[in-house]
């Protein structure tokens, strides 16, 4: 299994909806980044991403899994544009903020502390047990 984070500004995408998704998940639609869609396009079902509100809050807030491969967004006719679909997992027993990552010793490396612009992005096996352990996990 693989890690990823996805990131959703809340005022246009946030947690609840996503958890509101059900079983059914949501198409992760509107990615116009290639090294994104890259991401994407690497996902298997069964990989798991934290799910990480941009801009209003700039927190990990919960974990998501994949439940459908990559395949053409249907938000646009460019067939350059691919998607996953995600599902709700789990809220996280405390959100894990930006600021906090940055200081948090084994995350110097993290994409999200180095490019915080990719919306879809890699997290490495040390860096998901050191989040969920900032947030009240046991990994």
């Amino acid at each position: 299994m693989r890690y990823w984070l996805f990131k959703s500004e809340p005022d246009t995408w946030s947690w609840d909806q996503q958890v509101a998704k059900g079983d059914a998940g949501e198409e992760w639609h509107g990615v116009r980044n290639y090294q994104a869609r890259n991401n994407m396009r690497a996902m298997q079902i069964g990989d798991q991403g934290f799910f990480y509100h941009s801009n209003i809050g700039k927190a990990v807030v919960g974990i998501v899994e994949v439940c459908r491969l990559s395949a053409p967004d249907s938000t646009t006719d460019d067939p350059r544009w691919d998607c996953v679909h995600i599902r709700a997992l789990r809220a996280l027993p405390k959100p894990v903020s930006l600021d906090a990552c940055k200081v948090q010793p084994g995350l110097e490396a993290m994409v999200l502390v180095n490019n915080s612009r990719l919306s879809v992005q890699p997290v490495t096996p040390e860096e998901w047990r050191i989040v969920l352990g900032m947030a009240g996990i046991d990994a």
